[in-house]
């Protein structure tokens, strides 16, 4: 080697890529430790029904979760939500969000997701804590649940579970198939071993040919393992004036308002969740003429300074409403703090032909 021959640098991919090997072996590690009981699981005094997935970003494990939770409501069972409470004061310490009939915590204690599920689910509490079994606890002693529903839990293994449901993005599964840092799994695809059943989502978003070359990439790994196909179904609402539109507490879903008039303006939207880009490709499937989008960090909180550019970026535009997400709803005090009309687009999971077989599947694994 010459004075004048560069000396080799690792690319940033391959340095990412390493320490993706070694993730990926420290949770094989970890999983193997909880598996010998090498590491402690609890194990609560009645079933237990993880809504998880192996990726960072949204899957719709939140929307699944309450779907669940009313699904196990419907057979008869009394269920609780157990959330973890990201980012909310009282993730640490713990505590009750919702009884089941009113709600006790805001979303900057309770956090974000485990406040709209309160707000949307009528006769099911829901409890936060970063300790998911004293969680679940307080779910079986203060209201007698005999079915916890764990919200993004996969990985949370210091709890026992009876049933897992894997949540796989029908688009990208396992997205660029790397672990993280060089991809986004949270662990190796061997994990799907340790599910109980698949669950696909946004399937509409794909065509037949390419959805079922995704089921066969999951078949390969997981060949005995249930798999259901599910779709993510917008709705949405305003919010007029400032005032909050009430939840229909049957449907779960809120009332729409003045449909063909709001959709025939432009609008100006603004989100910070994890997959920005793909509310703002709802907006324009849903018929909403954009003039604009921000975008911030998910699960940010909205500050003075922020309410401000949105309020100021929505005037330059010239548009009579903004449009947002109900996760980012629930950050912004007071619920619609802007002159302007407010949109909001809201998530459900839909199984269609599906749904009549996976409650089966929840019934027969409940009576186990």
């Amino acid at each position: 080697m010459t004075a004048n021959t560069p000396i080799p640098v690792l690319s940033l991919g391959t340095g990412l890529y390493v320490l993706s090997l070694l993730y990926g072996g420290l949770q094989k590690i970890r999983t193997h430790a909880f598996q010998q009981n090498l590491l402690s699981s609890w194990q609560l005094a009645c079933k237990v029904i993880c809504v998880g997935n192996i990726t960072v970003g949204g899957t719709g494990k939140t929307p699944m979760t309450m779907l669940v939770a009313r699904a196990v409501r419907d057979l008869g069972c009394q269920p609780a939500i157990v959330s973890r409470g990201y980012r909310g004061r009282a993730e640490r310490q713990g505590g009750i969000v919702s009884d089941g009939q009113s709600i006790r915590m805001g979303p900057e204690r309770a956090g974000d997701e485990p406040y709209m599920m309160a707000a949307m689910l009528h006769g099911i509490p829901v409890i936060v804590g970063q300790n998911r079994y004293a969680a679940g606890k307080i779910a079986l002693e203060e209201f007698n649940a005999d079915v916890i529903v764990l919200d993004d839990g996969f990985q949370h293994l210091k709890l026992k579970r009876d049933i897992d449901l894997l949540l796989l993005d029908c688009e990208r599964p396992f997205g660029n198939s790397y672990l993280l840092p060089r991809g986004i799994l949270r662990e190796p695809i061997t994990a799907l071993q340790r599910a109980t059943a698949c669950i696909l989502t946004r399937c509409c978003r794909v065509n037949s040919g390419y959805r079922a070359n995704c089921c066969k990439q999951i078949q390969r790994v997981v060949p005995r393992t249930p798999l259901f196909m599910s779709s993510h179904e917008v709705y949405w609402y305003t919010i007029e004036g400032g005032k909050k539109i009430a939840f229909n507490r049957q449907s779960g879903k809120p009332i729409h308002r003045n449909k063909s008039e709001i959709i025939r303006g432009a609008v100006f939207g603004f989100s910070g969740i994890a997959r920005n880009a793909d509310f703002q490709a709802r907006v324009a499937e849903l018929g909403f003429r954009s003039r604009g989008f921000l975008e911030f960090p998910d699960h940010h909180r909205y500050s003075a300074t922020d309410l401000e550019t949105i309020r100021s970026a929505g005037e330059k535009a010239g548009v009579r409403s903004l449009i947002t997400t109900e996760k980012d709803l629930v950050r912004l005090l007071p619920c619609n703090p802007f002159a302007l009309d407010l949109i909001v687009l809201g998530v459900e999971i839909s199984f269609g032909d599906d749904y009549e077989p996976f409650l089966s599947f929840l019934a027969r694994q409940l009576s186990h």
